[in-house]
């Protein structure tokens, strides 16, 4: 777990108890009809919102994304209103108090009850008008250009429970209504980010997300249209050729102390955190991810030889690849590490840190 999912299980909520895992059933994988609209959604004012310390900017351009994310705090079992209504509030006062930024960083919140709230002041004015964008503080680099959406609970080994999934769904399909934004174009946070975040399990389920979203709106995705490429998480205690592929990676920058083992031990760790350092990632977590794979995983040319080419071999064995194209970008990295699909469009913030 790294520094930035310690850091919001801080927030908490009085040391509630983690409850059970949550089942969802196939008849909830559709769920009942949609009618195109607003899902009920609470205010500011309705949760009892500290005033925003500065003016919140508001850019005159839409989002081209939604980002998902978990809170990383107890899977708690009481789901009523007041519980949604104090996790808003410590979300607010993390963000303001521990990290010094003008409001809550994300733009809406959801509950584990299935209440949605709204996390940064003007975010749900700005979304009825369906032509601006509030500038959040969820993830650097997409606060301009994506909504974010923190979900309350930790989905690292366990699914989250049906009300906060339906909700989830509507609210990504409300959003894509009033900003045209494409249901393919939901990701986790982990896609851009060193981190755990939304988990592993609610990571995974986003191609299913895409593709509810979509039959929501009344479209119909093919499944390769619900996979979306990105980079592999990888964290100790992780092992095989994708974890051998990074280490080779890393000694051809002169990072890894040692042999390429196919085990991310201690001296791995300690690599990707000197990595990180040295490419001024957000966080030095020793997570790594959709920040810094695509800086680790250079172009290669054929025949020139290294640790580097030694990595494309090694992914290359796995994956049975018979012929490897002549130069390995990070289209063919995705496929060799098993994690290809559409490609992420790029767009950035123009913009710089958090506030």
């Amino acid at each position: 777990m790294g520094r930035d999912e310690v850091s919001r299980r801080r927030l908490l909520l009085g040391g509630a108890a983690m409850a059970g895992t949550a089942v969802l059933t196939g008849a909830f994988g559709t769920g009942a009809a949609w009618a195109s609209g607003s899902p009920p959604i609470i205010d500011c004012a309705g949760w009892g919102a500290r005033p925003n310390s500065d003016v919140v900017p508001v850019w005159n351009q839409r989002p081209v994304r939604i980002l998902v994310h978990h809170t990383a705090t107890p899977n708690v079992a009481d789901l009523g209103r007041g519980a949604a209504d104090q996790l808003a509030r410590a979300i607010q006062n993390f963000h303001m108090d521990g990290r010094g930024w003008l409001d809550s960083g994300q733009h809406f919140t959801i509950s584990r009850g299935g209440f949605v709230l709204e996390g940064r002041h003007r975010s749900l004015e700005v979304l009825r008008g369906g032509r601006q964008q509030v500038e959040g503080a969820h993830c650097t680099g997409q606060n301009v250009v994506a909504v974010g959406i923190e979900n309350e609970g930790t989905y690292v080994g366990e699914d989250p429970p049906a009300q906060l999934w339906n909700r989830l769904r509507e609210m990504c399909a409300y959003l894509c209504t009033q900003y045209g934004i494409p249901p393919t174009e939901l990701y986790g946070h982990r896609d851009f980010k060193n981190t755990a975040c939304p988990g592993d399990r609610l990571y995974g389920m986003i191609p299913r997300l895409r593709g509810e979203v979509a039959g929501m709106l009344g479209q119909r995705l093919e499944a390769w249209e619900t996979q979306r490429a990105s980079w592999p998480l990888l964290r100790r205690g992780d092992r095989g050729p994708v974890v051998g592929a990074a280490q080779y990676l890393l000694a051809a920058v002169g990072l890894l102390d040692g042999a390429p083992s196919g085990v991310f031990d201690t001296g791995t760790d300690a690599a990707v955190r000197r990595f990180q350092q040295l490419t001024a990632a957000e966080e030095i977590n020793g997570l790594l991810g959709g920040e810094s794979w695509p800086l680790l995983a250079r172009t290669v040319h054929k025949g020139e030889g290294g640790a580097a080419e030694q990595a494309v071999l090694v992914l290359a064995a796995e994956r049975g690849a018979e012929s490897i194209p002549d130069t390995v970008d990070a289209a063919v990295w995705q496929r060799l590490l098993g994690t290809d699909g559409v490609p992420i469009a790029v767009v950035m913030d123009p913009v710089g840190p958090p506030r």
